[in-house]
């Protein structure tokens, strides 16, 4: 398995004594790169599917697509075992105050997706019954576009998501 390495992290002097402490098994980095390395591996989304997004966002749990392979196989109903939540359709006004409070019950950290034009700017769904992107209902880190998008846009936004948990710092 090949070894992440960081820009500006040396761990010996020359390459071959690089290679010895990976050999021996030392690692050494930061306690905010290891914090965000775990929450990286460990999210657990609750999924909103309110329309089509979500038959694509399920279609991703699946053997198919895998979402196993980034730590993200439970897809958790109980939004207090939840950390990210994807949200994958439209939101209409009736359920935007269900959504918020879903959202207030996931504990910190949490991260947000949306996913599909509807979710993200109300698609072509310009009513007053549609709300017009959820970020006006809680705060959304990654869009992935598309009506609806393909499960592996929906990967690609997962990935996106993880660099960015990996690299912000966790203790400022």
């Amino acid at each position: 398995m090949p070894v992440e390495r960081y820009e500006g992290v040396h761990l010996g002097s020359t390459p071959e004594e690089i290679e010895d402490e990976v050999e021996r098994g030392v690692l050494l980095t930061t306690m905010d790169r290891a914090v965000g390395w775990a929450r990286k591996q460990s999210m657990w989304p609750a999924t909103f599917g309110l329309a089509c997004c979500a038959i694509e966002m399920m279609a991703t749990g699946a053997g198919r697509y895998d979402l196993a392979r980034w730590g993200m196989e439970l897809f958790r109903a109980s939004p207090r075992q939840a950390d990210l939540m994807i949200v994958s359709g439209r939101v209409s006004q009736k359920m935007a105050p269900v959504l918020r409070r879903i959202y207030d019950q996931m504990p910190e950290p949490k991260w947000v997706i949306s996913m599909g034009v509807c979710a993200s700017a109300g698609g072509m769904f310009t009513n007053y019954a549609i709300v017009q992107g959820v970020d006006t209902i809680v705060p959304v880190d990654v869009y992935v576009p598309g009506c609806p998008p393909r499960p592996e846009m929906l990967m690609h936004g997962i990935l996106t998501l993880q660099q960015k948990v990996r690299t912000e710092e966790p203790f400022k």
